[in-house]
């Protein structure tokens, strides 16, 4: 394994899948690469809106990009930052396959099941076309989450007999 990417939106999954990228990147003694994808509206908006729309989201991922490169600088740690304008999972795959990366890992953003049904999800979406390994990381207090609402509805199910 030479080299690993993540694609990072800032997220809290997101900052758990750096997290461990970083890991894997040193235990393999490859190539770190931070993803960011200023998402790009879509073709339906008037120039003069998409204009105004892609500023605003380039300005957001700027922001994103700074934060994770000084937190990575911060530790110590090197990587290759890129920035990019465009749909996230295609921006993802695209630059996996450019850049011959070995292994892939994104944050996983939880949607309800109804947007998971109507857009899908970048985590998916790269699944099913990353061309190498991925990781889709989780959110520990999302899970933790997750998992007390079950418990919890469990346990009222239940009671209900």
């Amino acid at each position: 394994m030479q080299n690993v990417l993540v694609g990072y939106d800032g997220s809290p999954s997101a900052r758990h899948a750096v997290t461990f990228a970083l890991d894997l990147a040193k235990r393999f003694d490859a190539r770190l690469h931070v993803l960011v994808v200023a998402r790009a509206p879509d073709w339906g908006a008037i120039e003069l809106e998409r204009k105004e729309m892609i500023d605003y989201e380039l300005r957001h991922a700027n922001e994103v990009l700074d934060d994770i490169k000084a937190k990575l600088a911060s530790s110590g740690e090197q990587a290759e930052f890129d920035l990019v304008v465009g749909q996230p999972a295609k921006e993802i795959v695209l630059y996996t396959e450019q850049h011959g990366i070995d292994h892939l890992v994104v944050g996983h953003r939880g949607h309800t099941p109804f947007d998971r049904w109507l857009i899908g999800s970048v985590a998916r979406q790269v699944l099913a076309y990353a061309p190498c390994a991925v990781t889709i990381v989780r959110d520990p207090a999302s899970v933790k989450k997750r998992r007390a609402k079950s418990e919890q509805r469990s346990s009222e199910d239940a009671s209900f007999f």
